[in-house]
């Protein structure tokens, strides 16, 4: 009985070998035809630069957020606003914009004391609020701790020069503090929630969701989903956002720019809990896709296969092949693509950074408690509802 139920979990382990080793060249393939992609778009869609209202939610403070604010006051681009906007008059993020204001007093610069609470997402309630105060037809919404290359409008506002694109969005990395959480978490966004974002593209042939680190879309497509309020009561908003949009029968474009986020110094307990609040929004918001990240988890199959197959030759191979193709994934997207100069030096950190994938994996299945900006909640079908 012992030695079939072994046969049974080794045959397992090797089919997670195979759709793994499958899924790392999908992410390859991927790659390609985004980088082609952008070859072939490079001289489409030059128009007249629209006015844009850049919306900036805020809480709190996030590391280097002065510096992040000042690389939107210093865009090459004709006409735009930045608006700034908080549910506290209070909120210490208020003296970076006061200051902000003094130091590029030629920019269209306010921040937004929004009163109301609409629902359970602050971040939204927010930008519900600032929408209505936006003089502009052009939205584009970003974190407050994402800074940006001179040139970041113009090209992430070209894309909607075309009436059926209804969203552009763009790809991330994350600069890490020292400490240990802060590093597996830059690894993770560089070398795995980047890289599986350009195989949905692949696969779907284009994204149905958005990025927080960059949402641009016009106020009539928002108007027509019901305004930022339809989502108020969700934690992923940036994937509903660009969701609705694409169930408008509009595209959801993927930028070629790449933007920066400035992580902060997790430990290892501030790491596990951000890492569990992304697994369980994503977990609501997309259940199939994340049920099957199981196939993914490469270095997980090929060990267990490794031990099921009594650390046989053929199985030490198959971990070489695994973790050959696991790395080269790392390199061409964390490298090639996002440009991610941390990531050569930290591949060696990137089994742990896996396995402990796989664990939080497993454990975000069950629970569905969630703690955001010091306030916990509990996650109903993506929704949240405030626990305290």
């Amino acid at each position: 009985m012992m030695h079939s139920t072994a046969a049974v979990l080794q045959v397992i382990a090797i089919f997670g070998c195979i759709s793994s080793c499958a899924y790392y060249v999908l992410c390859l393939l991927g790659a390609r035809h985004f980088i082609g992609s952008l070859r072939n778009s490079s001289g489409a869609l030059s128009i007249e630069m629209p006015p844009v209202s850049v919306l900036k939610p805020l809480k709190g403070t996030d590391p280097e957020m002065y510096r992040s604010f000042r690389s939107h006051c210093l865009q090459d681009y004709p006409e735009y606003e930045i608006v700034f906007g908080v549910s506290d008059a209070a909120d210490p993020a208020g003296a970076s914009i006061e200051r902000l204001k003094k130091e590029f007093p030629e920019r269209l610069i306010q921040l937004v004391i929004c009163p109301e609470i609409l629902g359970p997402n602050v971040k939204v309630s927010n930008l519900e609020q600032m929408a209505h105060i936006a003089r502009y037809e052009y939205l584009v919404v970003n974190d407050s701790d994402i800074r940006v290359e001179r040139d970041y409008l113009r090209r992430i506002v070209r894309p909607l020069a075309d009436d059926k694109i209804g969203m552009v969005t763009c790809l991330y990395r994350g600069v890490a503090a020292s400490t240990l959480g802060s590093r597996l978490e830059a690894l993770g966004i560089s070398t795995d929630f980047c890289a599986g974002v350009i195989a949905a593209r692949l696969l779907e042939g284009g994204l149905s969701f958005g990025l927080g680190s960059t949402l641009a879309f016009r106020r009539r497509e928002l108007n027509r989903i019901g305004g930022f309020k339809s989502i108020v009561d969700f934690l992923a908003d940036d994937y509903e956002l660009g969701n609705r949009i694409a169930g408008l029968g509009q595209k959801v474009q993927l930028s070629d720019v790449v933007v920066e986020t400035y992580l902060p110094a997790y430990d290892f307990g501030g790491f596990l809990a951000h890492q569990m609040r992304w697994a369980r929004g994503v977990r609501d918001a997309r259940m199939g896709g994340y049920v099957g990240l199981a196939s993914t988890f490469g270095l997980m199959w090929a060990l267990l296969n490794l031990l099921f197959a009594g650390a046989a030759t053929w199985a030490w191979i198959v971990l070489g092949c695994v973790l050959l193709l696991r790395i080269l994934v790392a390199l061409v997207v964390g490298k090639s693509i996002l440009n991610d100069r941390q990531v050569p030096r930290l591949l060696w950190l990137l089994p742990v950074r896996d396995l402990l994938a796989v664990a939080i994996w497993i454990v975000s299945f069950w629970g569905h408690t969630v703690k955001w900006r010091g306030d916990l909640f509990e996650l109903r079908k993506g929704r949240l509802v405030r626990i305290s």
